[in-house]
């Protein structure tokens, strides 16, 4: 399940950074880093650091994680809907 919304939240966040909105501008310099890629990376070890800690039996970070990917989602519909 993890992996799942995992990949999800890839996908939200690649349209995100596919749509030029002018807010990503505005973000600290370090996340121009690698292309506008650098966030990628960061949500990679994210996710690859949740499976690992819920693949030992811990389901409260997987809640944690999945509270995570809600916010980005909202994030990103806001986002992309203009509404910011």
């Amino acid at each position: 399940m993890v992996f799942l919304l995992g990949m999800g939240n890839f996908a939200v966040h690649n349209a995100v950074l596919e749509s030029d909105h002018p807010l990503l501008g505005k973000v600290p310099f370090f996340f121009h880093l690698l292309g506008g890629r650098f966030s990628l990376y960061v949500e990679f070890a994210m996710l690859l650091g949740s499976m690992l800690v819920v693949a030992q039996g811990s389901s409260g970070w997987a809640l944690f994680y999945a509270g995570y990917i809600a916010v980005n989602v909202v994030s990103a519909w806001l986002i992309l809907s203009g509404r910011v």
